[in-house]
């Protein structure tokens, strides 16, 4: 395998792919190409063109007017030379011992193309050019049944002791020690028996590199390494200053320690994937990966006596950053050190991936991650790029190939889902129906839907990360009511900010029970009308019964009705007036009684000093329903009512008793207004009624005088939701009311002295309550309603039901929106310690604590286009915590975990002394359990 040789062909300027004719008449690269869904670049779609057009021609040769045709048509010009110099970086050595040297940041389908060696010879025989470019096919993964193309082999510094000379090479890492022995001999000429090689790291010894028939890669050697070659005497005695710590005698007397905090970076790039795999069988797969980790467990060789471990405890290893990679690393990292995972992927979890889920990755992604994570948690290992994964990452989603900046949230999402399809325990998946709970006791409902969860979906992931909510959808229309018990794998917490604003509401009742009062609420400066909604609710002593509905007054009338809960309270502007009206929660098909109030005021265009009537006011607001039958004198009725709270106390102005206002404001309750029915009943016929100048615009924008006629229907306009009633206050009516609470409507906020903002930690508590706040759902994504049998913008209400072992909160610190993209920089108080959930579990018959500790998260800095990844991770066996900063990493004081910058969140449970017998149990201890025994167990 080793002396298979593949060449490389330097392309550029990418172009579309061929089409399926061509690719029917292409030899093996272009298969390779189209397998990879990479673009083919120009030399190859010439070539493609040119000899597709050769082939149509002989194909055609038996019909002499298609051969004229052809001969006819425009001929494809004949591919110039391959020029494969753009490949060759300028800066390389021209050392015999390091080749021709490429470019660092090459990337295959972008800038070459592998072509296997019969067929690059037959094209420098067709076509001339150069210089050809030769590197071998490797086996690489757990199971050394794939093969990779090792385009930039192992780059490794030589340093020659005593004599302080030094050297760098290539060499692959496949090659054993003792070809690295022999090539050392003969580039400085020396005799084999007086050398010995030391993995010279950060330039110390650490291991004596004695087994020459262990390859490179088994020895852990990675890109740009240090290499100490080491000269011995004729009498065997070595004559190196360099001692086993790694310093020179000349510097011993200054010897410092160095810090145990900081990890140098190793720089280089690993190979890039040009080969698909082998077709070997599935069983052939398993058993040699078996076998591989079983020898991997079983050959545990004591460090050598004298000689440093470095990163003996393991976990401590970086990744390097190979082009905006570092939200690919602050996530692996997280993932690796979650100790589950690390648990599972160490030992054989070969015989639980699952190579037939069609909505896997064939195991590979599985495979790529426990070989990732084994390096990354083998000792003394040097920072290494994970350009191997990454590939197999861009394989199975486009998305996240190339160079890009991404989302590590959306990372991780992926990667979770990836390694539970490939490690399903499930391998036929049954199809099970899904029942609504239909008044069925939740617990009943909620186990009903985890059990069949866990008949499809039963991987490592599942026992380890995901968790179950209560959903819970309301139709505003017909209030079915629907619930469901859903999985979750991770919590999406918004992020209110903190920093608010005052805002002053006119709170306004319907039914006559009090007078108008101003309240001021406290609310998120980027808020959402809901905000204002919840906090006025909470301000004005609302009923059960009730709920206020916002309107913006501009001239004495109504502006616009605030009905979208989503809208920015941005648009709410500090010198506008704001009312908010209490009505009924349960009125259907309703429409609006708008009255509007009106004076006499002098008309200042008229000469003669006439008067005219003049909104003047707030207006007030009463539902009806469509359905209903209304005559006038209803409509009085509804007035009075409005008006009663502001109505002077003299007994001879009193036209209503208190009785019948209380009887009133008691049927205003109910107000369905049934087809044969109005409030008579509530004033009898010898009560005296003033008659309101009320006059009602119908849909003719006909004013309608409801002074007279009280028993005549009145038809509701059919246009509009709104009804415009307007009330002319003559001098003589004002003195009967106390009309100042309608005249002076404040504005949302009167600047007074200037005060700075207020901006308060936001607790992850808070996050959380918002999280699980009901609301309605966006119009987007409305629900369609079994019962009314149409989508409508039902409200939305979740809890917590079941919570996993570790789990994973992200932050919601990214916004979209079509003109532009926002970060929110809010600092949030999320606990390291005792992150108690238990009062936020929906199933009381749970009395077991939920707490969690902190031991992992990542962080981005800057903006959303030109941020940076990190990760803070606690390895929980030294209870220290790291800062892992792509191939750097160093040690944290606990305090310095929380930051403005904190995006996603990892929690591993607490244990406590009360958890019950189940939880006490660590579940990769139930190996033992069959499939169906673990299924018990989750679902207990």
């Amino acid at each position: 395998m080793g002396n298979r040789i593949l060449r490389l062909i330097s392309l550029a300027n990418q172009k579309v792919l061929p089409t399926p004719q061509q690719n029917s008449s292409l030899p093996r690269l272009l298969y390779m190409a189209v397998f990879f869904q990479s673009a083919i670049a120009q030399w190859w779609e010439n070539w493609v063109t040119f000899v597709t057009h050769y082939k149509k021609i002989s194909t055609n040769e038996g019909s002499s007017s298609d051969h004229q045709d052809l001969n006819s048509s425009s001929t494809p010009e004949r591919p110039s030379s391959i020029d494969n110099s753009d490949l060759i970086s300028e800066l390389a050595s021209d050392s015999s011992t390091m080749g021709i040297e490429l470019h660092d940041t090459l990337q295959e389908h972008t800038h070459y193309i592998l072509v296997p060696e019969v067929t690059w010879n037959q094209f420098c025989a067709w076509y001339g050019g150069g210089p050809k470019l030769a590197r071998k096919v490797i086996s690489c993964g757990e199971s050394q049944t794939e093969l990779t193309v090792e385009v930039y082999p192992l780059r490794l510094h030589l340093h020659l002791m005593p004599k302080a000379d030094q050297c760098t090479i290539r060499i692959s890492k496949k090659e054993t020690i003792g070809a690295l022995h022999k090539k050392a001999c003969q580039i400085f000429q020396l005799s084999s028996e007086q050398v010995s090689i030391w993995d010279y790291f950060s330039h110390r010894k650490h291991a004596l590199m004695n087994d020459l028939d262990k390859t490179l890669d088994d020895a852990n050697i990675q890109m740009d390494q240090d290499i100490l070659v080491e000269v011995s005497d004729d009498g065997g005695d070595v004559t190196s200053d360099v001692h086993e710590n790694g310093f020179t005698k000349s510097h011993m007397s200054a010897l410092v320690e160095p810090s145990k905090t900081n990890y140098s970076i190793a720089g280089g790039f690993s190979a890039s994937k040009g080969v698909p795999s082998n077709d070997n069988s599935e069983l052939s797969q398993v058993q040699s990966l078996a076998s591989e980790i079983k020898e991997s467990e079983d050959q545990k060789t004591p460090a050598s006596v004298g000689v440093s471990t470095r990163g003996s405890s393991g976990g401590l290893t970086g990744l390097l950053n190979f082009g905006n990679t570092c939200f690919m690393n602050s996530a692996i990292q997280c993932l690796v050190h979650t100790p589950e995972f690390a648990k599972y992927f160490r030992a054989n979890y070969v015989p639980e991936i699952n190579f037939h889920n069609p909505l896997g990755m064939v195991g590979e992604l599985a495979i790529a991650f426990g070989d990732l994570l084994r390096k990354l948690w083998a000792p003394g290992r040097t920072p290494f790029a994970p350009r191997q994964f990454k590939s197999k990452l861009a394989r199975f989603a486009p998305q996240f190939s190339g160079y890009n900046q991404h989302d590590s949230q959306e990372l991780l999402a992926f990667l979770l889902d990836g390694l539970h399809e490939d490690l399903n325990r499930v391998k036929d998946k049954p199809y099970i129906k899904s029942r609504d709970a239909d008044g069925r006791p939740d617990e009943e409902v909620a186990d009903e839907y985890w059990a069949n969860h866990i008949a499809r979906n039963d991987s490592i992931i599942v026992d380890v990360c995901q968790g179950q909510y209560k959903s819970t959808l309301v139709c505003p229309v017909c209030e079915k009511i629907s619930v469901t018990f859903d999985p979750f794998m991770y919590l999406s917490l918004p992020l209110q900010s903190t920093t608010t604003r005052t805002m002053t509401v006119t709170v306004f009742s319907c039914d006559g029970s009090g007078v108008p009062a101003t309240c001021t609420v406290t609310v998120p400066k980027q808020g959402r009308c809901r905000d204002l909604i919840q906090a006025v609710s909470g301000a004005c002593g609302l009923k059960q019964n009730e709920k206020v509905f916002l309107a913006e007054i501009r001239n004495h009338l109504i502006h616009r009705f605030l009905e979208d809960p989503l809208m920015s309270l941005s648009s709410i502007k500090d010198d506008d007036h704001l009312s908010a009206y209490k009505i009924p929660k349960s009125m259907k098909n309703t429409k609006f009684l708008q009255l509007i109030h009106r004076r006499q005021e002098l008309d200042p265009g008229n000469v003669r000093g006439t008067t005219g009537w003049k909104p003047y006011g707030t207006p007030l607001v009463f539902p009806v329903s469509c359905d209903a039958t209304i005559t006038r004198g209803d409509i009085q009725l509804i007035v009075h009512t409005m008006l009663s709270p502001m109505l002077k106390p003299e007994p001879e102005n009193s036209y209503l008793s208190d009785t019948d206002t209380l009887s009133v404001a008691s049927d205003l309750k109910n107000v369905t207004f049934e087809a044969d029915s109005t409030y008579k009943e509530h004033n009898g016929p010898n009560k005296p009624q003033l008659k309101l100048p009320l006059k009602l615009v119908d849909g003719n924008n006909a004013c309608i005088d409801l002074s007279v006629g009280e028993e005549r229907t009145v038809r509701l306009p059919l246009s509009s939701l709104s009804v415009l009633l307007f009330i002319d206050w003559s001098p003589k009516l004002l003195q009967k009311y106390d009309t100042h609470y309608l005249e002076k409507l404040p504005e949302v906020f009167k600047y007074g002295p200037a005060k700075k903002a207020r901006a308060e930690p936001l607790s992850l508590y808070t996050c959380l309550e918002s999280f699980l706040r009901e609301e309605p759902l966006v119009p987007e994504d409305m629900w369609f309603c079994p019962q009314c049998e149409e989508r409508r913008q039902a409200s939305k209400k979740l809890d917590l039901w079941r919570l996993p072992e570790v789990l994973v909160i992200h932050l919601k610190r990214f916004s979209y929106s079509r003109s532009m993209k926002h970060k929110l920089e809010t600092f949030v108080n999320f606990p390291i310690h005792d992150f108690d959930l238990t009062n936020y579990i929906a199933n009381k018959n749970n009395s077991s604590r939920h707490v969690y500790d902190l031991y992992a998260l990542t962080n981005h800095y800057g903006s959303m286009g030109s941020g940076h990844y990190t990760a803070h991770i606690k390895l929980i066996d030294e209870n220290r915590w790291y800062n892992f900063d792509d191939s750097h990493i160093s040690l944290i004081n606990e305090d310095e975990v929380k930051s403005n910058a904190a995006y996603v969140l990892f929690y591993r449970r607490v244990r406590t002394d009360s958890s019950s017998h189940k939880a006490e149990r660590d579940p990769l201890e139930l190996d033992h359990l069959t499939l169906a025994q673990l299924k018990r167990y989750l679902i207990a």
